[in-house]
């Protein structure tokens, strides 16, 4: 009889055994693999059971592809400045510094309890200043390609946290760290020229093996469209007002436009008797996010008692204001064209503004329109010239027409925006920049970053847009880097972004003071082959990535310019009813009690076996129990069949060839959850076949399966490995191989029908013939044959079917 299996124990024993002695060593023979999780931010709560999830399938693969004779590189890191540890740190009532330090402390005791085989020289966290260099020295390269560039305008900004939002950190209206409503501020910010970039960001998603979800996004969020832009003259004055359309066609139906709050000729166009409320439009407008007023159902507006001019009809066009258009996406303005635009039907409805119908479905128009009738194609009416004409050619005709007449020109749009980049905030990279009276905003020198974050006691953010930093002045009054005159450095930091834009590339060669990435580590190691994280960063972090990298390759720092090659997203582990764990909520799991109580083996199985990996799925402690169970089925087999060293029979050869084939399919299809499930079901048909064989199967089966159950369970697998005799780490072999000759069944059973209904199972052999498998299907259904036999059918391995009459 095996001894108990005592997870205590000998997962402590390997924990020992590795630190001595590493299992992932680089000899220099071997291929690199770069698997890469997304590092993590150093919250005060620690890790729960939905972080140990990401965490334990990516070293399950990373241990899959050593097995496989890769030199793995598999770093961890911590994206510790940005808002989520600053405002740790405030409600705490102790420095970020501190609360940092703490919480990464106490972070990466629950990440070793994983046994995940990070390599910890690679280590990196953002707020080293000799990390941070390298984040200021990118700012610097870009603010010299002209990247970089400020700018005073409207941004979301988030009262409780009281920074600036790029708008992706907003979400339903509120700042995505804190849930605060977010409203607008006139401030002075960094931006940078991520739009320079759209077209590359678009195209070359083509390239990338990720989900088509998140490429999906990206594609959406770069929002690249095709069309013209209208320029409209303002009845009376000399100004033009120029809008973007993607349907041109539709300019003869246009009976209103509409200008964001924020245009630049909004107030000027309001007349005495419209004044009064067009400011107040602007002002209440000025308090919402982008996103709310883009999701309000109900449209507001406020008519500025200003015509425009319809260029291709002279028709006159009131000019209203309303806060579903958004400054920063096209020109601004918008032509309203109520017929064939639902937003625009509904505002003129409300506003008993007239509606043209010019496209229609067979050439005819509709009577009391009731909804926009917003086909893709149709025949064109009320359109002048334009009549008779397909909508769909003249979509496309239309901007050389336009451009032609000299009412505008064709071009392209994009709803990407440039990146504000810069926060109101103390806890954050300081922006390398000198403001001088003489020369302007002048970069650090390179030879003299990183240019540190001055230690203070009072880091609270101000409220008044401006950075903590302004009020140090000592550290504020500077001279100017060109002309030596007294200079201003810039206050505002750079967002949590800025580290975790590029960290990836920091790893593999970490501790290099004279360049970023040494060209020969970069060639040798880098990109990152395999990255796994939340979906929730497949616009922001993602898109912000690829930006840098572009950059870099750009500027010859490196020789790729997409950083991942392969993605995956893994599903949130969710508290009872699907609900997010958090906190607040009280529904958060810790791993610490699982892992004292079941070891760490059966609870990195079990975060496998809760559900498909991309999938959420709802965390239920009771399921660990199963887990840990099957572990100690297969010890008990393994130890029992060590002990009495049987010869391998057919059957055992033949299961152990179909686990090796089975395994790898679902392992290489990342079907993790059905790997698991797979090694349940094979240890069951291994221990009926012991049954039969004195309780034990051959030695080589053992080793096979617990080759496969390696990168799972490792603590497990390297004590059985032990014990079969094998003096060097299972993670030095290498991952079986199946045979399909020995996975044949010799015997097969299959279903005798007759007129198509089965009236016996039967046993033959597998590769019987046709003529002799119709023969023992005839006898075994011979009794219940009445009738002539009219036709004999064997489809191999799966029916027999006797047609009579």
């Amino acid at each position: 009889m095996a001894a108990p299996y005592n997870h205590r124990a000998i997962e402590a024993k390997w924990r020992t055994n590795w630190e001595k002695k590493p299992v992932n060593v680089n000899d220099g023979k071997k291929l690199k693999y770069y698997c890469l999780d997304m590092f993590p931010y150093p919250s005060g709560n620690g890790l729960h059971v939905g972080h140990w999830r990401g965490y334990v399938i990516s070293d399950v693969w990373s241990r899959y592809k050593m097995l496989q004779g890769y030199y793995l590189i598999h770093p961890m890191g911590w994206d510790a400045f940005g808002l989520p540890a600053e405002n740790y740190a405030i409600k705490m009532g102790v420095h970020p510094a501190v609360s940092t330090a703490a919480n990464i402390k106490n972070i990466k005791r629950q990440i070793n309890d994983i046994a995940a085989i990070y390599d910890w020289d690679m280590e990196v966290n953002t707020t080293d200043p000799e990390f941070y260099k390298w984040t200021q020295w990118i700012f610097v390269k870009m603010f010299k390609e002209g990247l970089a560039y400020e700018k005073e305008f409207p941004i979301n900004w988030c009262p409780s946290c009281k920074t600036g939002l790029a708008n992706e950190e907003v979400v339903n209206g509120c700042c995505e760290r804190c849930g605060t409503p977010v409203t607008k501020k006139n401030l002075r910010q960094w931006m940078l020229r991520i739009t320079k970039y759209a077209d590359r960001l678009l195209s070359d998603l083509d390239k990338l093996d990720w989900p088509e979800k998140v490429k999906k996004m990206q594609t959406d969020w770069i929002g690249k469209s095709y069309g013209a832009e209208v320029d409209f003259p303002v009845e009376g004055r000399e100004e033009k007002i120029t809008v973007y359309t993607t349907r041109p066609d539709t300019l003869h139906g246009a009976t209103f436009m509409v200008l964001a709050p924020e245009h630049a000729l909004a107030k000027s166009l309001a007349t005495d008797e419209t004044r009064e409320a067009v400011e107040k439009y602007i002002f209440d407008a000025s308090m919402k996010s982008n996103v709310d007023r883009l999701q309000d159902k109900e449209k507001t507006g406020v008519f500025t008692g200003t015509y425009a001019i319809n260029p291709l009809n002279g028709e006159k066009l009131p000019i209203w204001l309303s806060d579903y258009v958004l400054a920063d996406y096209g020109t601004g303005a918008i032509m309203c064209v109520p017929a064939h635009d639902d937003r625009d039907f509904e505002f003129a409805k409300k506003f008993d503004i007239p509606i043209i119908q010019v496209i229609a479905k067979d050439g005819k128009e509709i009577q009391n329109m009731t909804e926009a009738y917003t086909e893709a194609s149709g025949t064109m009416i009320n359109s002048g010239e334009w009549n008779g004409m397909e909508s769909s050619v003249l979509k496309k005709e239309a901007p050389h027409i336009i451009e032609k007449l000299g009412i505008g020109r064709k071009t392209v749009n994009y709803k990407l925006r440039d990146w504000v980049f810069s926060r109101q905030r103390y806890w954050g990279e300081p922006i390398p920049i000198v403001h001088c009276p003489k020369c302007g905003a002048v970069p650090v020198p390179e030879d003299q970053l990183p240019l540190r974050l001055p230690e203070v006691e009072s880091y609270q953010p101000t409220g008044t847009g401006e950075s903590p930093l302004a009020a140090i002045d000592e550290w504020v009054n500077t001279t100017c880097p060109c002309c030596g005159a007294p200079a201003k450095r810039e206050t505002n930091t750079m967002p949590q972004w800025a580290g975790s834009s590029w960290y990836f590339l920091r790893y593999v060669d970490n501790k290099n003071n004279k360049e970023l990435v040494s060209k020969e580590k970069a060639d040798k190691y880098l990109p990152v082959d395999m990255y796994i994280g939340g979906v929730e960063h497949a616009v922001l972090h993602l898109l912000y990535s690829r930006f840098y990298t572009k950059f870099l390759y750009d500027i010859g720092a490196i020789d790729f310019d997409e950083p991942f090659v392969k993605l995956f997203n893994q599903g949130m582990i969710t508290g009872k009813n699907g609900i997010k764990m958090s906190k607040s909520k009280g529904n958060v799991i810790s791993p610490d009690d699982l892992v004292n109580d079941y070891g760490c083996d059966s609870l990195r199985m079990y975060e496998l076996f809760v559900g498909p990996p991309e999938l959420d799925a709802e965390w239920d402690d009771r399921g660990i129990d199963g887990v840990s169970r099957f572990l100690k089925r297969f010890w008990n087999l393994a130890l029992d069949s060590i002990e009495k060293d049987i010869p391998a029979t057919k059957e055992m050869e033949k299961t152990r060839h179909k686990m090796v084939y089975d395994i790898t399919s679902r392992l290489e299809a990342f079907s993790l959850n059905t790997v698991v499930s797979g090694f349940m079901e094979y240890t069951n048909k291994l221990i009926a076949i012991a049954k039969q064989n004195d309780g034990a199967v051959d030695k080589e089966t053992i080793e096979t399966v617990t080759i496969l159950l390696a990168p799972f369970v490792p603590h497990i697998a390297e004590e059985i490995w032990e014990k079969l005799g094998h003096e060097d780490s299972i993670f030095h072999a290498q991952w079986p191989a199946h045979d399909e000759e020995l996975m044949k069944d010799d015997e097969i059973e299959v279903p005798v029908q007759i007129n198509g209904k089965t009236k016996a199972v039967i046993s033959i052999p597998a590769e019987i013939s046709k003529e002799d498998a119709i023969a023992e299907g005839k006898k075994a259904v011979a009794d219940k044959i009445s009738g002539n036999i009219i036709k004999e059918i064997y489809v191999p391995k799966k029916i027999i079917n006797i047609v009579v009459k």
